[in-house]
């Protein structure tokens, strides 16, 4: 399976736009250190026709260490979600249809 990388991405801007590739790679930048700034001040990112960067609040809970069996507090923490678009999902999986209620 093949992983597309900030190079691979600028090197596409630069064959379908006509940029340079200096200026394709700081366009390349430019946008994706928006989308963290948006996303670290608390901000949802919405990308029409690919999806959604959610950041979510986790409350603090009690885990448990899985080879001891000891009982340890996780403090409260962010994390990013990612949800898929509807547009996306079908590209994914021809034939199927995802309406708006379906998290599938």
């Amino acid at each position: 399976m093949k992983t597309i990388t900030r190079a691979n991405l600028a090197e596409a801007i630069y064959a379908q736009v006509g940029l340079s590739r200096n200026e394709s790679a700081a366009l390349l930048e430019t946008v994706l250190e928006r989308m963290s700034a948006a996303l670290a001040s608390g901000e949802s990112v919405k990308i029409s026709a690919f999806g959604s960067f959610i950041v979510r609040q986790k409350g603090k809970r009690v885990g448990r260490n899985p080879k001891t069996g000891v009982e340890v507090p996780i403090l409260p923490r962010k994390v990013l979600s990612f949800r898929p678009s509807q547009v996306l999902k079908a590209r994914l999986n021809p034939g199927q249809s995802f309406g708006p209620d379906d998290d599938a």
